[in-house]
């Protein structure tokens, strides 16, 4: 091919270079005005012209000047071609597509965060409403663990003292007990809830062990449901029989009995007199022994003056084994300590009242017998300080029934002038002691007496109903209404 062919081939291949180029910068810009996809344009570019001249000896001097004419034609063409395209270009669609990236980008970007923001408060908020319902469940339940702690332990307590108490107060039956050799706290206690006793051997074990009672003894015992447990207590460390105990080995003390009925008794169910026994009531240096040994329960007993018996209203009204190889004092001792277990409790509110033992007895020994119930007891108690408050003198009928040595049901005018310090129709105060023995219902009516204002009370012989006034006129309609019926 010659050389002028090569020219034009040349020629023709770069004007369609330049001619393309100027097309897609229009579609550029009609695509940027009509809103359309960007599409990748790439910048044209000037084509090195490097045409290999070989040169050649034979060419002479005027066609190598034609050809540098033409390549400088083609340069200004090129040239120009390119500064067209550069100033329609200006900034470049390279870097407006790379400046509409990074703002895509840049975009894409803050949404995310704006997105990842509202994902962690969303979960925040998730996690803040678990707590709460994660607090609240756990305050519920532990409102109700305090409230189920609460109820089982005011249960306890409850079923603790129930189980400290005697199972029947009312109940005074025997019912022999047989304790095995050998048998342990918990075991004595098992057979005393069995036999129907107490009310649990378990709380029986316990108590038996804060109290240091120990030492219990094999035998046959005789208990009854009103009993203590302190009282079994004692019985068990004192000793049963060998031998099964039936009713002549029995001897029970009722309540409201004086020493003389006791005397009486003891004559009966044992092999000891009623003159032995009334001796020893007055046996001075017995007396004293019993109070080196109870001196919290006799010492005010033992200052007392002008008493019949130093061991009136102590002798408790219980049931007690008599056994032939038992003494007198020993019998008299049980009884003595029996009514100094149930009085060990009270010494300290028998201070806080600013009585003596002496005194207590004394009141509790008419209030046995001149009331029946437990509340009458304790309305006929205050009474009986209401008067002894004002000065009067307590007009119980049962003193004036000591002072004469007799049992009768009724008291006449005459057996009121009886001179006796035990007189109280006559006499103010309490008297020199007690009466008879009084039950532990009665000691209680005395230490927690129902306040009132009354001075006066009536029973009704026929029913045993007491009737309170306030005057003596309305204490004589009451009995003209009550007892002179007839």
């Amino acid at each position: 091919m010659s050389d002028v062919q090569n020219t034009h081939s040349e020629e023709g291949s770069f004007k369609e270079q330049i001619m393309r180029a100027l097309e897609e910068n229009r579609q550029k810009r009609e695509t940027e005005q009509g809103g359309e996809s960007i599409k990748k344009i790439e910048r044209p570019y000037a084509p090195k012209q490097d045409p290999i001249v070989k040169e050649k000896k034979q060419t002479s001097a005027k066609k190598q000047a034609a050809v540098a004419s033409k390549k400088a034609r083609e340069e200004t063409v090129t040239s120009a071609a390119i500064e067209e395209v550069s100033e329609n270009d200006e900034p470049t669609i390279f870097e407006k597509l790379s400046d509409k990236i990074e703002e895509i980008r840049q975009i894409d970007y803050d949404e995310y965060e704006e997105e990842l923001s509202e994902e962690s408060n969303l979960k925040r908020a998730e996690r803040r409403k678990e707590d709460r319902v994660v607090r609240k469940i756990v305050y519920v339940l532990t409102v109700a663990i305090l409230i189920i702690a609460g109820i089982l332990a005011i249960s306890g307590y409850n079923y603790v003292s129930a189980g400290l108490k005697p199972l029947d107060t009312n109940d005074k039956k025997l019912v022999q007990v047989e304790v095995p050799s050998g048998s342990s706290n918990r075991q004595i206690g098992e057979i005393l809830e069995k036999d129907d006793i107490i009310r649990d051997g378990l709380v029986f074990n316990f108590y038996t062990k804060f109290k240091n009672l120990t030492n219990f003894q094999a035998g046959y015992y005789q208990f009854s449901p009103n009993m203590t447990l302190d009282q079994i207590g004692k019985e068990l460390q004192q000793g049963g029989s060998d031998v099964p105990l039936d009713d002549a080995s029995k001897l029970t003390i009722p309540e409201g009995y004086d020493i003389d009925q006791i005397g009486t008794l003891v004559a009966k169910k044992t092999d000891f007199t009623k003159e032995d026994f009334l001796n020893l009531m007055n046996d001075e240096t017995f007396f004293n022994q019993l109070k080196e040994q109870y001196p919290d329960l006799l010492t005010d007993a033992g200052n007392a003056e002008g008493v019949k018996y130093r061991l009136e209203g102590y002798l408790f009204p219980a049931t007690y084994n008599v056994l032939k190889t038992n003494n007198l004092q020993e019998l008299v001792t049980q009884m003595v300590d029996a009514t100094s277990q149930v009085m060990a409790p009270y010494y300290s509110k028998i201070k806080e009242k600013g009585m003596t033992v002496q005194e207590v007895m004394t009141l509790a020994s008419l209030v046995e017998k001149e009331g029946i119930t437990t509340e009458d007891r304790k309305q006929i108690a205050q009474v009986f300080f209401n008067r002894i408050d004002e000065g009067m003198p307590l007009q119980s009928d049962i003193s004036i029934l000591y002072a004469l040595g007799e049992h009768k049901e009724l008291v006449t005018y005459k057996d009121t002038e009886i001179d006796s310090p035990y007189n109280l129709y006559v006499n103010t105060g309490y008297g020199p002691g007690p009466f008879d023995s009084p039950s532990q219902d009665a000691i209680l009516a005395v230490l927690e007496p129902t306040a009132n204002d009354y001075y006066y009370f009536v029973a009704d012989i026929s029913t045993g109903k007491v009737y309170y006034a306030k005057t003596y006129d309305e204490h004589m309609e009451l009995v003209e209404k009550y007892v002179n019926k007839d």
